[in-house]
């Protein structure tokens, strides 16, 4: 989200009566890479770029390609093979050791539905979407290159029966995916991704070690939201990076917060009764993740007295309550145990397991289905999703 962010940023600040744009999108990774599909990078024929596609290696010679394509006005997908460390047929400096392809398209500001004007949307709108592109297609299959098919909460009234299937699969999961179809007895080649708001962060208390938690959480491009029933505490000017600061009381602080499917509540109050009184609560909402600062036996007392309100913590609950919050990094320092904490969080909605990655079996990320055939090229029409 911070990425798509800051590409949108600046693009509106791009003076398009003297510059020209492009937008590289990397659209399929076999093997290793340091970014993943739906990377992008914003790109100007001054030799000025937002974004990334790579660790360093793949901008010089994209940035190459991008300007070819700013003066051609026509969408290009450029495939990079790392597998040979001792490869340097690009001019540029390779070894991650797997195959990418990017797709790089012009950028028309006075097109409406050009590819920064949707994310532009994306980011006013925050909703969860999924974004399928036409990468390659032959001529008589009634669609181009940079076609853009759009899919917001599952409705998919505006989308071809070929391509529903699998954006409801993409909405669902999460993965992204990189396809061929064959339209009309011709082939359409299309990535399809999905792209999150980004998670909003709730901190329940205002204490001096929230500043770090909720600095690093929008250095990462979360929403944040710190609110406390103490005034005294909620001064702007200790939580200035904030998305908003809000007063108010314990029993209705709920009344005051949207809670969605990517809302993490975290309390860090210090204050027994406070968190008491807002866990309860936020047990009667379906927000997912609630993580709570301190030992266990806090929120083992807490449970008790919530028994004795008649309110009980279900098995469900147990699975959504973090207490104590944090992944054990043998954190001390406030910084430090904000870093736990923003680890956890962000693992808790990517489904990490937060371990070392050199004790995690095969390879770091997971492997794509659907992508073989495409990237192959050789996929006879038996192996084509054959659609009318």
């Amino acid at each position: 989200m911070k990425e798509i962010s800051r590409i949108v940023e600046v693009f509106e600040q791009v003076d398009f009566t003297q510059r020209k744009a492009a937008l590289a999108t990397v659209v399929w990774v076999e093997g290793s890479s340091y970014r993943r599909p739906g990377a992008r990078m914003l790109i100007t024929d001054d030799g000025r770029w937002e974004g990334a596609i790579s660790g360093g290696c793949l901008e010089g010679d994209a940035l190459r390609k991008a300007r070819q394509v700013m003066l051609d006005g026509q969408p290009i997908v450029v495939t990079y093979d790392t597998m040979d460390d001792g490869a340097n047929s690009f001019g540029v400096g390779l070894g991650c050791n797997g195959i990418i392809d990017v797709l790089i398209e012009p950028v028309n500001p006075d097109n409406e539905q050009n590819p920064v004007a949707l994310l532009k949307e994306f980011t006013q709108k925050r909703d969860v979407r999924v974004l399928a592109t036409v990468l390659k297609s032959d001529n008589f299959t009634g669609h181009t290159p940079g076609d853009r098919f759009i899919l917001v909460d599952a409705d998919t009234d505006a989308i071809p029966n070929w391509l529903q299937d699998d954006m409801q699969d993409v909405f669902a999961t999460s993965k992204p995916l990189t396809k061929a179809y064959t339209v009309q007895s011709g082939t359409v080649e299309v990535f399809i991704e999905r792209i999150d708001p980004g998670i909003e962060l709730v901190i329940f208390g205002a204490g001096y070690d929230v500043i770090p938690v909720a600095k690093l959480a929008r250095e990462l491009g979360w929403q944040v939201t710190v609110t406390d029933d103490c005034i005294a505490h909620l001064s702007p000017k200790r939580f200035p990076v904030a998305t908003c600061v809000l007063y108010a009381d314990r029993e209705a602080v709920l009344d005051k917060l949207t809670i969605t499917s990517r809302t993490a509540a975290v309390l860090m109050s210090h204050n027994f009764n406070y968190d008491r009184a807002v866990l309860q609560e936020l047990i009667k909402t379906d927000v997912p993740y609630i993580g709570m600062l301190g030992p266990r036996k806090r929120f083992d007392k807490m449970q008790i007295e919530f028994e004795k309100d008649g309110q009980y913590v279900t098995e469900a609950d147990l699975l959504r309550v973090h207490a104590p919050i944090g992944l054990d990094l043998g954190a001390e320092t406030p910084d430090e145990i904000a870093l736990s904490i923003i680890a956890e969080v962000k693992a808790f909605f990517t489904k990490g397991a937060g371990g070392f990655l050199k004790d995690k079996p095969g390879p770091i990320h997971e492997r794509l289905s659907g992508n073989a055939a495409f990237h192959s090229r050789q996929a006879d029409a038996a192996d084509l999703d054959v659609l009318g």
